[in-house]
C-alpha cells in the first residue's frame, strides 16, 4: 500500500476497525475511506454495490461484523449467522467487482474446533465439532474464509483471512449483555470497587484458558500483512486446498480466574471473586499457534498487565463522567 492508496476499512467504529484506522493514520496513509452503519448498511447488497462503484477502493480491511460475548451468541444465533454471512458476501463480492488489489478479512479464533490440539494451528480448521455457544458466528466466519479461498482459486485474487484471538483495547464494548469476557469483567469489577461491594460473580468455573491481544497489536499485524511484498502475500493467499488463513495472537494464555484476579488487583478491588458453575464455560482452551505470523517478523508489543491497566483506567474515567 502506498501513502495515497485508497483504503476502505469496513467496521471502522468497532474495536478492530478503529485500531486499524489509527494505525493507518499513524503510518501516513491519507486516503482512508470509512462509512458508519447509518451511512452504509453492509447487509444491504444494493447499497454496498453502489458504494464500491462510487469509491472504488484499492485495498479493503473487512473488520465489520455482528459480534458479542457468550450470552449474545447463545441467544441470537439467527442474527449472528445471517447478518455476518450477508456482510461477508456483499463486501467480498463487490470488492472483486471493482478490482480491489488486496483484501484482508478478519475472523475469530472461535472458528476452530472446540477440542482441537493446543496451540491451534491454521490447518486444524474444519477438523472437529465447534463450540455450541458460538456455533452460528463461527460458521459465518468459516464461510467468509472459504469465500476468500474460492475467489483466490477461481479468479486469482489476493484475499487473505486473518484470525485474531480475543481482542481488547480502546473502543471495546462494555455492555454486559453483549460484551466479551475481559471488558465484562472490567465493568463488573470497577463497579464493585466504586460501590464497595464484597464480591463479584463471574460466569463459569474460571478454569477455561484464553489468549488476549491488544487491538493495537492486532492492527500492527494487519498492516504488516497488507504491506508484504507481492510474492509473500500471494503465497499466503495461494494455499491450494488449504484456507488462505493466518492466526493473529500473542502465543500465551491465562485462566479466566487469573484474569479476574489481575483485573481486580489493577482496579484495587479488595472483595472476593465468586464463580458460578451453573453458567457456561465455553471452549476449555483457545491458544493460537502464531508461528506463521512470527516467521514474518511480527511480535506483540503490549503486555497484558499494561493493556489491562489502560482499559481499567479509561473505563473508570468514562464511567463516572
Amino acid at each position: 500500500m502506498k501513502s495515497d492508496s485508497k483504503i476502505y476499512v469496513a467496521g471502522h467504529n468497532g474495536l478492530a476497525g478503529s485500531a486499524i484506522v489509527r494505525r493507518l493514520r499513524r503510518s501516513g496513509f491519507n486516503n482512508i475511506v470509512t462509512r458508519s452503519h447509518a451511512d452504509l448498511d453492509l447487509i444491504d447488497g444494493d447499497s454496498v454495490r453502489k458504494f464500491f462503484r462510487e469509491e472504488r477502493p484499492e485495498f479493503v480491511f473487512l473488520a465489520a461484523a455482528r459480534v458479542g460475548g457468550i450470552l449474545a451468541n447463545a441467544t441470537q444465533p439467527v442474527e449472528f449467522l445471517s447478518e455476518n454471512l450477508a456482510i461477508e458476501l456483499n463486501v467480498i463480492r463487490e470488492a472483486f467487482a471493482v478490482g480491489v488489489q488486496r483484501l484482508l478479512f478478519l475472523g475469530s479464533s472461535c472458528i476452530y474446533p472446540r477440542d482441537c490440539p493446543q496451540p491451534i494451528r491454521e490447518e486444524y480448521l474444519l477438523t472437529g465439532p465447534l463450540e455450541e455457544t458460538n456455533r452460528a458466528y463461527a460458521l459465518a466466519k468459516i464461510a467468509g474464509v472459504e469465500l476468500c479461498r474460492a475467489y483466490n482459486k477461481q479468479h486469482g485474487t489476493q484475499y487473505l483471512a486473518a484470525m485474531p484471538t480475543n481482542l481488547y483495547g480502546p473502543g471495546d464494548n462494555f455492555d454486559l449483555e453483549a460484551s466479551h469476557v475481559l471488558p465484562a469483567l472490567v465493568r463488573k469489577i470497577v463497579a464493585a470497587t466504586v460501590e464497595g461491594a464484597k464480591e463479584v460473580v463471574v460466569w463459569g468455573t474460571g478454569k477455561p484458558r484464553r489468549e488476549f491481544l491488544h487491538s493495537d497489536d492486532m492492527a500492527d499485524a494487519c498492516l504488516l500483512l497488507m504491506n508484504l511484498p507481492d510474492a509473500e502475500f500471494v503465497q499466503l493467499c495461494s494455499t491450494g486446498s488449504a484456507a488462505p488463513l493466518i492466526n493473529v495472537g500473542c502465543g500465551t494464555d491465562i485462566t479466566i480466574a487469573d484474569l479476574a484476579q489481575l483485573i481486580a488487583s489493577t482496579a484495587n478491588f479488595n472483595g472476593k471473586i465468586v464463580f458460578d458453575p451453573t453458567r457456561p464455560d465455553g471452549t476449555p482452551r483457545k491458544l493460537l499457534d502464531i508461528s506463521r505470523l512470527s516467521s514474518l517478523g511480527w511480535k506483540p508489543a503490549v503486555k497484558l498487565s499494561e493493556g489491562i491497566a489502560q482499559v481499567v483506567s479509561a473505563y473508570a474515567a468514562n464511567a463516572h463522567r
